[in-house]
């Protein structure tokens, strides 16, 4: 039983960074109409910068969070403008350009991260980051701070998100432009600047996730990339792409999956977990659990 209990908390707090994520994979594909397979490219690259940083000063950690974050919005806001420009048609996903050029940046960042940061070493972070010390132990339950703040932050974060979203002028806009882009130009929206918009809140919820997953796991690697590319196309196609809310439910669900298997199987399982249960959802319902919204 405190395995279970372990694990699930180890869960949880991985499945609220793997939310972050797919809300902001999400976003840019409702309202930019880009499917932005490099984002978590972005993230991971936020992380080395806030290394960076973290050990240039001393490990002042409020310099770290903010560069972690300026990273993740200005390396988003400076990819509309190529996305944009290999956009055909506004009405519609183009699904071949974005692919192809979230693709190719996201092999950029990882050759860059590759060769320019720590020659291609594991970066480790600092204790005084905090994510690893322990402030609940019983027995083998351990709550660890980066665990706490992990759902903390996720929890707010996501939660500020879906306030902004319907509760203000900004988040009418973007469901508006994700229900009818031409319908939105025609009352007004402006497409080009809330397309802008939504790649730098895409930025914010990078950086923070950027921030978490380093409390949580500690270390990064150029490899990271591609694991969690895999976790947010598997989160986004299990619960429907564009659908905000059935990634909330399945990002939630598939860390506490992955954790709880973890803790019962030994060996790495969690891609093949994620990517066995995308087969399933895929043949039975292609649309996702909770369908497209798109």
């Amino acid at each position: 039983m405190q395995v279970l209990i372990a694990q699930l908390i180890n869960g949880v707090s991985l499945g609220s960074i793997y939310v972050l994520l797919v809300t902001g994979f999400n976003l840019l594909l409702l309202v930019a109409m880009v499917i932005h397979f490099s984002y978590p490219s972005v993230v991971v690259f936020s992380m080395y910068i806030a290394w960076v940083v973290l050990k240039y000063t001393g490990n002042n950690l409020v310099l770290g969070v903010l560069a972690a974050v300026a990273a993740s919005i200005l390396a988003n806001v400076a990819s509309a403008p190529l996305f944009q420009k290999v956009m055909q048609k506004r009405g519609e996903v183009d699904i071949n350009s974005t692919m192809v050029l979230s693709m190719a940046i996201g092999m950029i960042i990882t050759d860059v991260l590759s060769h320019s940061f720590n020659k291609g070493f594991p970066v480790a972070f600092p204790n005084a980051l905090g994510g690893s010390r322990p402030i609940l132990q019983a027995g083998l339950i351990t709550l660890t701070m980066g665990q706490v703040v992990a759902l903390g932050v996720g929890v707010i974060a996501v939660s500020g998100f879906f306030v902004l979203l319907y509760r203000s002028r900004a988040g009418r806009a973007f469901r508006a432009i994700a229900e009818d882009p031409n319908g939105a130009r025609l009352v007004g929206i402006p497409l080009i600047s809330t397309g802008f918009a939504s790649y730098a809140i895409t930025g914010l919820l990078g950086g923070v996730s950027a921030i978490l997953l380093a409390m949580l796991l500690g270390s990064a690697t150029p490899g990271l990339c591609e694991q969690v590319s895999h976790k947010v196309l598997a989160v986004s196609i299990i619960a429907g792409l564009g659908n905000l809310v059935g990634g909330l439910v399945v990002g939630l669900g598939l860390g506490v999956l992955e954790a709880v298997v973890q803790g019962y199987i030994s060996g790495s399982w969690s891609n093949a977990i994620a990517f066995v249960i995308m087969l399933v959802v895929i043949l039975v319902k292609p649309k996702g659990i909770f369908g497209l919204k798109l």
